[in-house]
């Protein structure tokens, strides 16, 4: 497991690479809820109409 985890010496870069990754893909995803959730209330306070499917 290991020899597996330190990939030959490159292991912490592919690893930091992995985790680099996955972190801006967990702040788009949250960048994406806060953006979604500001449009919803921005419509609501103007009163365009939001199907009942759009609120979450």
């Amino acid at each position: 497991m290991n020899e597996f985890l330190a990939m030959g010496g490159y292991g912490w870069y592919v690893w930091m690479a992995y985790g680099a990754c996955a972190l801006a893909i967990l702040a788009e995803a949250l960048a994406l809820r806060s953006r979604r959730r500001r449009a919803l209330e921005t419509a609501l306070a103007s009163g365009d109409a939001v199907s009942s499917g759009d609120r979450r």
